[in-house]
């Protein structure tokens, strides 16, 4: 879903991450049209980023117990 999401409405993306401040960046690039395309792939990378941010602390809650 957030996939999805992060196409259509990259800057979305930034806000369920908790990154306002992204949000807004990427909502001001994304008004223009030339500026869609990066704001896209750019959330693409930061989802990518943050589902392997989530992944390796998952792994290291479950090594400290």
């Amino acid at each position: 879903m957030r996939l999805l999401i992060s196409i259509i409405f990259p800057w979305l993306t930034f806000f369920l991450m908790e990154r306002p401040i992204a949000g807004i960046i990427c909502l001001l690039l994304q008004l223009t049209l030339i500026g869609w395309i990066p704001a896209g792939i750019w959330s693409l990378l930061a989802l990518s980023q943050y589902k392997t941010d989530k992944k390796i602390e998952r792994a290291l809650n479950r090594r400290a117990i």
